[in-house]
């Protein structure tokens, strides 16, 4: 090839945005193709005439939101574009030029916990319209019910005047007219009532249904589909309740991957989200009824198991440590090992300590101490010499 060959950069930088785009199409000038305007005078435009620009606009300003926060082009990191740029996430937008004028950075970690957030408050809100509307639905049944008290109390008073007529002398067709119109009138107004109950009573079954959705997303993991931290607090005190009854142990144990920065730093943080699915799969599947696993938050995650003594623990959790770092797991977007996925443990028999706070950090010492002596071991609090975590 020539140099005259060789294509110029600014019209190959113009193709590239042609390509996204990004860039007006246009077709060179020939004898049998005059350069001319895009639109002819006089001639009515297309929908997509109409559109194109606007839709080469949004793409220009989803790149340039990629660019101007030095963000990775992910199918997150380009949802989160769109939704700013158009509008679509206006809270999350707000957030955005909050941090930029700060002079903070808008990192791909931060995304991620300002989403989490924004689900979290999301969740929040539904469920406190959820609550409200069945508030209202109650206070109209209660109103219902208020009416048909009063309408049988009614009919029962002009029921017993009629009784006595009835006593009194001998049953006039006048008085047996009377007590029929009544008769009829009361059960037309029951059909009706009855009618407003059964409607009422529809539609709170329905905001119930609804409600216990909405509770139930807002105590499961968005990641993993396992119950999250709120929801572990919630079984944690369930747990001891029922084995203080039930004469049962309680063990507790917090599980955390280990080198997890470095499966995200090598591999980037949806690679590291399928790590994440991978190990809550492993653990979820040792999970019974009396068996709890959670995410605890990030790669950690908490396990309650009831009826279970203390080694009957390590043992279950151990094989499921053994299975996970048995596996070879690779990255399917680029074919790179990820190399051995390890996580570490610490176990603590819930019921041997006065308060919850003094169990969880039993726990969690035994987590450190099992971090400190090597990885990829479950340790029991209290059995093995715990370094003494730097508080510095």
């Amino acid at each position: 090839m020539t140099a005259d060959e060789h294509p110029d950069p600014a019209q190959q930088h113009s193709g590239w945005r042609e390509w996204l785009g990004l860039a007006p199409r246009s077709a060179p000038a020939t004898r049998d193709n005059p350069a001319r305007p895009d639109h002819d005078l006089g001639r009515e435009l297309t929908q997509r005439e109409i559109w194109l620009p606007a839709k080469r606009r949004m793409l220009a300003q989803v790149a340039d939101f990629l660019i101007d926060h030095d963000l990775d082009v992910l199918p997150f990191t380009l949802a989160i574009a769109y939704d700013c740029v158009t509008g679509a996430s206006p809270k999350l937008a707000q957030r955005v030029l909050e941090r930029t004028e700060k002079g903070l950075p808008i990192t791909l970690k931060w995304l991620e916990e300002a989403c989490a957030a924004q689900a979290r408050d999301a969740t929040a809100e539904a469920v406190a319209m959820l609550v409200g509307e069945l508030e209202h639905s109650l206070s109209d049944l209660g109103r219902t019910m208020a009416g048909v008290r009063v309408a049988t109390g009614t009919y029962s008073v002009a029921l017993e005047g009629h009784v006595a007529d009835l006593q009194g002398a001998a049953a006039s067709t006048d008085v047996i007219a009377r007590l029929t119109a009544l008769t009829r009138h009361m059960l037309d107004h029951t059909r009706t009532v009855e009618r407003e109950l059964t409607s009422s009573e529809a539609h709170i079954a329905t905001l119930q249904t609804r409600l216990d959705e909405a509770r139930l997303q807002a105590n499961q993991d968005h990641l993993t589909g396992l119950p999250n931290r709120r929801a572990f607090d919630e079984m944690y005190d369930r747990e001891v309740r029922e084995a203080r009854l039930g004469g049962e142990a309680l063990c507790v144990a917090f599980c955390d991957i280990d080198n997890f920065k470095r499966i995200n730093d090598a591999h980037g943080h949806p690679a590291g989200d399928r790590v994440i699915r991978f190990v809550a799969e492993a653990l979820g599947r040792i999970g019974d009824a009396k068996c709890h696993v959670a995410r605890h938050g990030g790669e950690e995650f908490a396990v309650l198991l009831r009826g279970t003594s203390v080694s009957d623990a390590w043992a279950r959790l151990d094989a499921a440590r053994e299975a996970i770092a048995q596996k070879r797991l690779v990255n399917r977007t680029n074919d790179t090992p990820f190399g051995r996925i390890t996580f570490s443990g610490g176990i603590a028999d819930a019921l041997a300590y006065r308060t919850k706070s003094a169990a969880l950090k039993a726990a969690d010492d035994a987590l450190y101490a099992a971090k400190q002596s090597g990885r990829n071991r479950i340790v029991i609090a209290g059995q093995q010499g715990e370094p003494m975590r730097d508080v510095a």
